[in-house]
């Protein structure tokens, strides 16, 4: 039996949100497991990799600018009144590699990526491409699901470690332009406050929001009803739902690691 099968046996009461992240969880298991027997197309992998990454390479890169930039000031301006400058770099690094390059990279790649996901499959799902790639005995989740769960499982570390070493250089420009800190200074405070691990940990960080966003936007494309017109409703509920379980796993991710 289909995931999208199991989903119409569910209790007609259960909430549409919960039905369909049930249906999701399912439709990620399957991806993976097809992954892992390497049921992989390479050609469909290559365009979603592209698209999970060369594409989406300047909205990450330009945010990070300003988020490196911005989250540098506020620091130097408060550690400034304490005669502190010296640990501006340690804070900073600290601050990308903990929390803000995992969460922002996962927030952008649910803006440019998982919107796209969401909006394809259920375009193809309220056209009935979907059922006319299930009557050629194709299954639809390896054949549209399993490629982008693995770009975004390979990419979303790669956005994350970008997003990380731009932050981190644009705060010692700015640090060193606007408040006078030496370089060697800002990069001393960096390597004297972050632990070696870190950096795998905000990289463990990036993988699994990657497999969140992929799965949830794939699922939510997937079980898309009616007409064109839910294209739009269900991919606002996949960003929707992507942004608080990713929040809410980020809470769980940041207390196992680095609590």
């Amino acid at each position: 039996m289909s995931v999208l099968s199991r989903l119409n046996r569910l209790p007609l009461k259960t909430p549409r949100c919960i039905r369909r992240l049930g249906a999701s969880c399912m439709i990620g298991g399957q991806a993976v497991s097809a992954i892992v027997r390497g049921r992989i197309g390479l050609n469909d992998l290559m365009q979603e990799l592209l698209e999970a990454g060369p594409a989406s390479f300047l909205i990450v890169l330009i945010t990070a600018l300003a988020a490196g930039t911005v989250f540098n000031i506020q620091v130097v301006e408060e550690l400034s009144k304490q005669g502190a400058n010296a640990a501006v770099g340690g804070l900073l690094a600290l601050g990308l590699a903990r929390e803000i390059a995992p969460l922002l990279t996962a927030t952008l790649l649910t803006g440019k990526v998982a919107t796209a996901y969401a909006a394809q499959l259920g375009t193809m799902k309220v056209t009935e491409q979907i059922d006319a790639i299930t009557m050629l005995r194709t299954d639809p989740v390896e054949y549209l699901v399993v490629p982008r769960v693995l770009a975004m499982v390979v990419m979303a570390p790669v956005q994350c470690l970008l997003f990380f070493a731009v932050g981190i250089w644009s705060g010692q420009v700015s640090s060193t332009w606007l408040y006078n800190i030496p370089p060697s200074v800002f990069w001393t405070s960096v390597r004297t406050w972050m632990d070696p691990e870190d950096v795998p940990f905000m990289l463990i960080k990036a993988l699994v929001f990657g497999l969140q966003i992929a799965v949830l936007a794939c699922g939510w494309g997937l079980t898309t009803r009616g007409g064109p017109k839910e294209v739009g409703t269900s991919t606002t509920g996949a960003v929707v739902m992507i942004l608080v379980t990713v929040a809410l796993m980020d809470a769980l991710l940041t207390k196992v690691l680095f609590g």
